[in-house]
């Protein structure tokens, strides 16, 4: 008998992830029959051979979202469709060469930041989100610090103001997570990038945004706004995840308490570890086949929609000795993906300068800072996309603001 779909939902994605994509790889093989919400057919791609082909030819598995063979039957407003099809769901869908000219523009932007400034601005506004909490003795280092230090920063480079963020977070979590709310958070974005844009090209200024608008090469409002969105979805949620799963890793495991009490020496190892054992990005979209073909043993039909297991693949037996460490160095991980869409290395350069410094302010400013409840108590939040902490409580010593408030 066949084995049934796996619904791409429940529980163990949240408690329990490696053991479920351990069993999955054992019953289905490398390539696993999936089942979204809705009843929408997917392939979820685990094994790291397979993952590494399906990412490198893009002719056959091709970022283009007109060949999925399901998409007459999703209504818009689909929560997943965001994710899924990593756009606007507004309109036609964007050719081949309209996605390589937004990829374009959305790099050139990113090219354009100043790596030793942005260490600079990351300082500052963790100092700032410290302030707030460090004479209270406790904290919420999700809450409080790694779900907002990222936006914050991004914010302010695209052009977002202060004022912004708050919402701005809690719409990025809301379409992320592919609830209920999911639909409100796109809703939410959309118009904050919008009203962003069209401020940019009534009066520009130093930032992402009018970077874009004068960079364009003819790219539509919309497209723009598509870019300013990617940038910030994906680079808010990986890091701050990326922030609070590196925190979780040294606060709980004592190869790390060195770097807690003085050190820095071991946040770039807990740092290169997470992208191995519990990499921000579990699952992501999205690639469809072009023709029929196979993959892992597995007949793909023309236009079956295939997702990246990034965190099955990392964890491929094939690859590396179950239940060993991978860190010093190795990063042969998928964590950022692979091939020509893969994250670009200026996104990487600055997602690691963002976490990294985040970390050390931590260490430098709360020096005994430890958790405040069992290790075991911690818990994720319930999406099949993202890997992250719904809270961190901590406890450390009271110290003084480095701004007194006014």
């Amino acid at each position: 008998m066949t084995p049934s779909p796996v619904p791409l939902s429940g529980s163990r994605f949240q408690n329990e992830p490696a053991a479920l994509y351990r069993e999955m790889r054992l019953e289905h093989g490398p390539v696993v029959p999936v089942v979204l919400d809705g009843g929408i057919p997917a392939w979820l791609v685990l094994g790291y051979r397979e993952l590494h082909q399906l990412t490198g030819d893009t002719v056959l598995f091709s970022r283009d979202s007109g060949l999925w063979n399901q998409r007459s039957a999703i209504p818009d407003d689909w929560p997943l469709l965001p994710i899924i099809l990593r756009r606007i769901p507004l309109g036609d869908a964007p050719s081949a060469a309209g996605l390589r000219e937004r990829a374009a523009v959305s790099s050139g932007a990113l090219e354009d930041v100043d790596l030793f400034e942005l260490r600079g601005l990351t300082e500052r506004f963790a100092d700032e989100l410290i302030d707030t909490v460090c004479g209270t003795g406790e904290a919420d280092l999700v809450a409080d610090y790694a779900m907002r230090l990222p936006l914050q920063i991004i914010a302010a480079l695209c052009g977002f103001t202060d004022e912004q963020g708050p919402g701005l977070v809690t719409a990025l979590n809301d379409l992320l997570d592919g609830q209920e709310r999911a639909n409100d958070g796109l809703t939410h974005l959309v118009t904050s990038a919008t009203e962003l844009l069209a401020a940019r090209r009534a009066r520009p200024a130093d930032d992402m945004a009018s970077w874009m608008v004068g960079h364009g090469n003819g790219l539509s409002d919309q497209e723009i706004v598509e870019s300013i969105l990617e940038i910030a979805v994906v680079a808010h949620q990986s890091t701050a995840d990326w922030i609070g799963n590196s925190l979780r890793l040294m606060l709980t495991d004592e190869r790390f308490a060195a770097s807690l009490f003085g050190g820095r020496s071991s946040v770039a190892q807990a740092m290169s570890e997470v992208l191995w054992e519990e990499t921000p990005l579990q699952n992501w979209s999205g690639r469809w086949a072009s023709r029929d073909t196979y993959l892992g043993g597995r007949q793909i039909r023309a236009g079956d929609l295939l997702l990246l297991g990034l965190q099955g693949a990392n964890h491929d037996p094939h690859v590396r000795t179950p239940g060993a460490a991978q860190s010093g160095g190795n990063n042969a991980h998928f964590s950022f993906s692979h091939g020509e869409h893969r994250c670009p290395f200026r996104a990487q350069e600055m997602a690691e300068i963002i976490a990294g410094t985040a970390i050390e302010v931590i260490l430098d400013r709360l020096p005994d800072v430890d958790l405040a409840v069992p290790a075991d108590s911690l818990t994720y939040r319930p999406s099949p996309w993202m890997r992250g902490l719904t809270a961190l409580p901590v406890k450390f010593t009271p110290t003084p603001a480095l701004r007194p408030a006014t």
